[in-house]
Order: C-alpha cells, then structure tokens, then sequence
C-alpha cells in the first residue's frame, strides 16, 4: 500500500474543521495520514485541532502564501508518495481514497486525478469547481463536465465514465508527490486560483496524463476563502488565465489567441460595467496590466518549462458555444473538436 497524505491547507477556516474534520478522520485515517497546513490563521483553528484532534500533525506557515505557496511550502514537509490536496470545505465519504489511487497504481504515466465533486448544498448536482473533471479551451476559458458557466448539471450518472481530463480540480487533487516536486508544484505567483491548472497543463506537457475517477465522491461548499462575487478573484481569475496561457501555449498560437483574448476581455470587463460591476470592470484592466508587468519573469519560465501540448483541449471558443449556440451542457460539445490526446 502506498503511503497517502491528506493535507488541508487552513486561513481561518475553523469552521468547516469543526464541520467536516471529523468526518475525514472516521473516512480517510486508516489508509492516510492527515495534515492540517496553516497559512497564518488569526482565528483559533489551529488550537482547535490541537485540542480535539492530538493526532493530526500541524505544519505552520509564517503568513499567509495563499493557496499555491501556502501548499509548495507545506508538501517540501510531507513524505508520502500520493499527496491529497483537499479543500477544508469538503465532506468525503466512505472509501473516497481507494478508488482513486488504484486507478493511478494501475498506469504510472497518471500523473493526476480527481474524484466526482458534487454539491454540499445541493447534493445530487456537480459543485462548479471541478464536477465531473475539467477541461479548458484554447482560449483559455476552464469548464466541466457537468458544469458549463452559469448551467450546473444534475447528476444521473451521465458522467460514470473514467476518462482523462484536462484539468482536475485543486479543491479535491490527487496527485504522485514525486512529479508534484519534479515539475515544480504550483506557481507561486499564481497566489491563488487556476494553479491547478497550469500545474496540469505542465503534467500533459511531460507526458503524463489527467484522469476522473467517478467511483470516488466528495461534496464541496465551494467559496470558502473568496466569495464568488468578488473583484479579488475576478482579477485573479484573469491575470492568471494570461499567466497560464502564456506559459504553456504552443509558439504558433500565441498570438493569435492572445488577440482574440484583447477582444474578448474588453467585451467582459464592459459587460461588468454594464451590470454596475465597476470593481470588476476595473479588476480585468488591472489584470492585464499586471500581466504585462510580469512577462520579463514569465518569459524566463517559458524558456524553462516544455510547452506546446493541446491534449484534452477544446479547439473551439466554449463561450461561443455557450452564449450564441446554446450549447449548454458539455454532452453537447462535439467531441471532435477536442485536441486528440
């Protein structure tokens, strides 16, 4: 049996320990250790696992990394050969480890993999960060199986199947810990959202592959750092979707797309302006100015990291198949028209 580690990174999140730890602990502790990482927390959640839980070790960090460093910081101290990146807002049910790391035991070049993400509020629909497995078009825009913008999918088992994926989601990541440090974690500078992933766009680029696994299930409150209304993560959500592209986009489609995304990030941060949103119409203007501001550092990493793969990418603009050809769900995406793998 491999050894297995569970860590939960933690920013005054004693809430959902109270709520869900005991539950991982009755679920997860005789097959992985657990680990509580902290990021500085100004609540009392640290002592509260200390208290009612003696036996999860604490890794402290001195403030906090947000999510990318706050998690590179805490795994350079973890031994195990799979690491469980688990958001502090998900309930995990019985036998939700095994499933998954088998799947992963059957083929090495599996680099990483995710369970079936359900909702904890709504528990028979896909929850929005990662449903069913994830994927992103060429344009930079993620979306799920079982999730397409605003349309969350219920779950009827249209999406049992094992299949690779071009993203799993960071609320709920397994994944090898030997290539996690190979490749270089997450970006920290990425602080936090969508590092995931870039990460997993590094792993296709290496050569190792992405998979679902639906036997394994998880509910996830979802928002439980930042709400999703919120200038913060909609500037974070741009700049680092340019960040990503950027570093992993094939040469000859960098411009292009880069253009394209000129265009429809102006259409975006109007419609923000349009709907009052005037933090987040200022949000996406800041976001690529800190975008510009970064390349001399990005371009340096570009020329460090292999890049070029478009496996499991979708060939297509899935806004466009969203909004103008009501295409509404990911069943309906012509399967064609994702990048062979």
């Amino acid at each position: 049996m491999p050894q297995i580690a569970v860590v939960i990174l933690n920013w005054n999140g004693k809430k959902f320990l109270e709520k869900f730890l005991p539950i991982l602990i009755d679920c997860s502790a005789s097959e992985a250790e657990i680990i509580l990482a902290d990021n500085a927390s100004t609540d009392d959640s640290v002592e509260f696992v200390q208290q009612r839980f003696p036996q999860i070790r604490i890794i402290r960090n001195p403030k906090n990394e947000g999510f990318a460093r706050g998690y590179n910081l805490a795994l350079q101290q973890v031994d195990a050969d799979y690491f469980i990146i688990l958001n502090s807002d998900i309930e995990v049910t019985p036998d939700w480890i095994s499933p998954v790391i088998d799947l992963m035991e059957s083929d090495s070049n599996i680099g990483a993999c995710q369970p079936k993400i359900r909702s904890f509020h709504n528990r028979e629909e896909f929850e929005y960060a990662g449903a069913a497995g994830g994927f992103i078009d060429k344009y930079g825009y993620p979306f799920c199986r079982g999730r397409m913008f605003l349309t969350i999918e219920k779950d009827t088992g249209q999406y049992d199947d094992q299949v690779e994926i071009s993203w799993a989601s960071g609320a709920c990541l397994f994944v090898r810990s030997e290539l996690f440090h190979q490749l270089g974690g997450f970006d920290d500078d990425f602080f936090a959202h969508m590092e995931e992933i870039d990460f997993c766009w590094r792993l296709h680029n290496y050569g190792y592959r992405v998979m679902y696994c639906p036997d394994s299930v998880v509910y996830h409150i979802g928002g439980g750092t930042l709400p999703k209304a919120s200038w913060r993560k909609t500037y974070l959500n741009f700049r680092n979707n340019f960040m990503l592209l950027y570093k992993n986009l094939p040469s000859n489609l960098l411009f292009g797309i880069f253009a394209a995304r000129l265009v429809l990030d102006g259409v975006a941060a109007f419609k923000f302006l349009i709907q009052g949103g005037f933090k987040d119409f200022w949000a996406v203007g800041h976001a690529h100015v800190s975008f510009y501001l970064a390349l001399p550092s990005l371009y340096k990493k570009r020329k460090q990291l292999k890049h070029g793969s478009m496996r499991m990418l979708f060939k297509r603009n899935v806004v466009v198949e969203y909004y103008l050809r009501g295409k509404k769900r990911f069943s309906q995406l012509d399967p064609k028209k994702f990048f062979p793998s």
